[in-house]
Parts: structure tokens; C-alpha cells; sequence
């Protein structure tokens, strides 16, 4: 029996073409705002550039990830709860955006307090605070959308063909924009702060228009609500979004540690960078093709499991032999595909576990889940950052040298500081997926009755 729900007859439901568009281009500006920051380009501009010390850096991501432990899910439940005549989730969208800009862009300017380590220190602490605040209210109601928006899944599925594509920019821009603009130490930063006001204001102006062209279906307030910790509980109630977690926390882990890394990385060693990113995109391509393809035939459980166990096996040969240029390529050949799958697979899986949620307890729930999935998510963030500065600090790496100075030992740090922890998550959640209980005959069957319940 066909593992994957989506064969299933489903309420014929069309999302108009310009709706899809917005909505993709809105999450990834708003995406590519949060990759450029704390995808390694905070932590490079504050310790590289400013001169704050890599250990007063990692206690910041330490710190701001207690915060997140009570953001994301107040933030979900909040929106879940939320009534307007714009619906749950588009005000938060349209009126955060100006703020959520501006906390970019004043991130590249020094504060007029001093260049002291203590007023370094607090500048990226409150810096941060205030940006995750405003991602966390914009990130979370858009990722939601699509739930929302439409029902069957054949609708839901044509919308995150549409986010995929706009999110090889989002995941491009850290990538391949903070490496080209960043400021060397010692250097006039002007031009660099320049380029990030525009690139800021930019996406304003892209995720607040984004807001007039797409608008809510699945509405909750008739729906009888949990209190907030109840609803928590009933989260990780739902096996299946227990392990739904192990697979995205180790998605945003490598996410933010290889767009981190790769700013290292080229500094050190002579791989090609155009060649790197052509085969990043070219997998990237080949993986979206792979798993549309593959998903109705696999179902989401294979297609995932043999995501994890190729892409650990091409970080695991990264940290070993990765200043060899042809192994390095095929790495991100293969990272490329893994982006692919973790930017399709996992928005696909995730709606299984809120439907499947509903189909227990009788609620549409997205933005907990979202919160929630954010409580879980987002330490990973800090974690990741946190874990590279600290693992290229015992090897030796030194902040205070140019491009290409560091000793071969500290070289070879930054491969395993940047590989070591993704193949170690990528074969947990490999093994994870073995417990994942969102497929087969009795699956298929509860997902026929919750799509029969929104046809009525």
C-alpha cells in the first residue's frame, strides 16, 4: 500500500497563481533577512569584524535561546486566537514588516555607546532580541499560510512548489551575498551597510504588499480553544510531531551551521566558489525534481529517510578529505538536493501532523504548532552558531587573521566544525523516521474522513 496520503480524491480547490507568488516572494525576503543575520553573518560581522570576543558571542546565542523558549509558542497560541477582519494571521504580516526591516538594518551600524566589549555585547544581544521578536510574529504567520489558505493537499502542494523556488533565493542570498559584500577587518564598512539598508528595504516593501494579494480560508474562531499549556501538551501528545521535530530541528541546524560555514570555509581554502554554487544550485534543481517525482511512489517516510542517509554520508566525507575540491563539489551537489527535500518534504510532512491533530482533537491548531515547532527549532539556531565558534576555537581557528592565514589544523576545524554535528543529526533523524506512524492504509482512511469534513 502506497505510503503517501496524497493519493487520496481531494475537494477540488484552485489557489490563484498571483497569491502563490506573493506569498512565496513575501517568506523569502522575510527568509533571507534571517538567513543573512543569523545565518552567520551576525556572528561574523560582531566577532570578525567589530571585534567581539567569539566566547561573549556564544553566551549571546545562549541567552537569546531561553528567550525563544517562551516566544514562539505565546506567539502561536496568540495568533491562533487572534480575530480581525484581515483574518489570523495578515496583520501581523503586513503592520511587523516595517519594524522587522528596520531591526535589520540598524544591526550593521555601529551603536553610539562605544566599542567596548560590554557595549558590543549588549548591542548584539538586544539586536537579536528584537529581530527574532518580529521574525517570530512574520516567519511564523507566513509558514502557516498555506494551511490556511487552502485544504486538500493537492492545493497545498502547488503552493510549496511555488515556495521551494523562491527559496533557493533565500537560502542564495546568505550564501552567496554576505561572502561578496562582507567587510574585511580593518576596512570602511560604508559600502557593505549600504548594500543591507537597500537589500532591507526591499524586502519591507515585498512582504507588505505581499499582504493584498493573498487572504485566509481555514478560519478557527468558531473552534473551541485550549489554554496554552494544554494545547502544548497535546503537541507532543501527537508522535508523530515528536519525530516531525528531530527531522526539522536537524533541518534548521544545518541550515544555519553550513550557511555559516561556507563563509569560513572559502576563506581557507582555494574550491572554486561559482563551481560550489553551480553544483549547490544544480543539486538543489535535481532534488525538487527528484522528490515531486519520487513522493507518490516513496511516500514522505522513504523519501525522507533516504534524504538523511545520502546527505550525512556527503558531510561525513566533508570533514575528512573536504579540501579536496572534487569531494567538496559533490558535497554541495548533495547539500543541494538536501535543501531540496528539507524545503519540500518537510512542509508536506508537517501538514500530516496538523491534520492529524485535528483528526484527534477536533481543532485547527497551525500557529501552536508553529510556535511550538519554533520552541524547538530556533535553539538550533543558536546552537549551531554557538557550536561552530566554540568546536574552530578548540582547534585553533584565530579571528584576528586574514583570509587563508589560519595553520592547517585550525583549517581542518573549520570542516569538521562546520560537517561533524549535520551527519551526526542526519543519521538520527534517518533512524527517527522509522517510528513516524503517518502512513499506510489506516492513515489514508483518517486523512479521507478529515478531507471529507472540510468538503462538508
Amino acid at each position: 500500500m502506497n505510503e503517501n496520503h496524497q493519493t487520496l480524491t481531494a475537494p477540488v480547490e484552485k489557489v490563484p497563481v498571483l497569491s502563490k507568488i506573493w506569498l512565496s516572494f513575501a517568506d523569502c525576503m522575510c527568509g533571507s533577512l534571517n538567513g543573512l543575520l543569523t545565518g552567520g553573518g551576525m556572528t561574523y560581522f560582531f566577532t570578525k569584524f567589530m571585534g567581539l570576543d567569539e566566547g561573549l558571542a556564544g553566551i549571546v546565542w545562549i541567552i537569546f535561546g531561553i528567550w525563544n523558549a517562551v516566544n514562539d509558542p505565546l506567539f502561536g497560541y496568540i495568533s491562533d486566537r487572534t480575530k480581525s477582519k484581515l483574518g489570523r494571521r495578515i496583520p501581523y504580516i503586513r503592520y511587523g514588516a516595517f519594524f522587522y526591516a528596520l531591526v535589520f538594518v540598524f544591526t550593521w551600524f555601529k551603536w553610539p555607546f562605544g566599542g567596548s566589549q560590554a557595549a558590543m555585547f549588549v548591542q548584539m544581544l538586544v539586536t537579536l532580541f528584537l529581530f527574532d521578536t518580529l521574525y517570530t510574529a512574520i516567519a511564523t504567520s507566513l509558514y502557516v499560510m498555506p494551511y490556511t489558505m487552502a485544504v486538500s493537499n493537492k492545493a497545498r502542494s502547488s503552493i510549496f512548489v511555488w515556495k521551494i523556488g523562491f527559496s533557493l533565493i533565500s537560502l542564495g542570498v546568505p550564501l552567496v551575498v554576505f561572502p561578496l559584500i562582507k567587510p574585511e577587518v580593518g576596512t570602511d564598512p560604508t559600502q557593505f551597510q549600504i548594500i543591507m539598508t537597500c537589500i532591507g528595504v526591499f524586502a519591507f516593501l515585498v512582504i507588505f504588499f505581499s499582504t493584498f494579494f493573498y487572504k485566509e480560508k481555514v478560519q478557527n474562531e468558531s473552534e473551541e480553544q485550549m489554554n496554552i499549556f494544554r494545547s502544548v501538551v497535546e503537541c507532543f501528545k501527537n508522535r508523530s510531531f515528536v519525530v516531525f521535530e528531530v527531522l526539522s530541528f536537524t533541518v534548521i541546524f544545518i541550515q544555519t551551521i553550513l550557511m555559516q560555514g561556507v563563509i569560513y570555509y572559502f576563506d581557507e581554502f582555494e574550491t572554486n566558489m561559482a563551481l560550489a554554487y553551480g553544483c549547490l544550485g544544480l543539486g538543489a534543481l535535481g532534488g525538487i525534481i527528484l522528490w515531486i517525482k519520487m513522493l507518490r511512489p516513496w511516500g514522505v517516510r522513504k523519501c525522507v529517510t533516504i534524504m538523511c542517509v545520502s546527505f550525512a554520508a556527503a558531510a561525513a566525507a566533508m570533514c575528512v578529505v573536504g579540501q579536496i575540491m572534487p569531494v567538496a563539489l559533490f558535497v554541495f551537489l548533495l547539500t543541494g538536493v538536501g535543501f531540496a527535500g528539507g524545503m519540500y518534504l518537510v512542509p508536506i510532512m508537517n501538514g500530516d501532523v496538523i491534520d492529524y491533530d485535528e483528526y484527534k482533537t477536533g481543532a485547527r491548531r497551525e500557529g501552536i504548532y508553529a510556535g511550538v515547532n519554533s520552541l524547538i527549532t530556533k535553539p538550533a539556531i543558536s546552537l549551531a552558531n554557538a557550536a561552530f565558534l566554540m568546536i574552530a576555537k578548540w582547534f585553533g581557528y584565530n579571528t584576528d587573521l586574514k583570509a587563508g592565514m589560519q595553520s592547517e589544523l585550525a583549517k581542518h576545524g573549520v570542516l569538521v566544525a562546520w560537517m561533524a554535528i549535520p551527519a551526526i543529526l542526519l543519521v538520527i533523524s534517518a533512524i527517527s523516521m522509522k517510528f513516524y506512524p503517518l502512513y499506510g492504509e489506516k492513515w489514508d482512511r483518517q486523512k479521507a474522513e478529515i478531507a471529507e469534513k472540510h468538503e462538508q
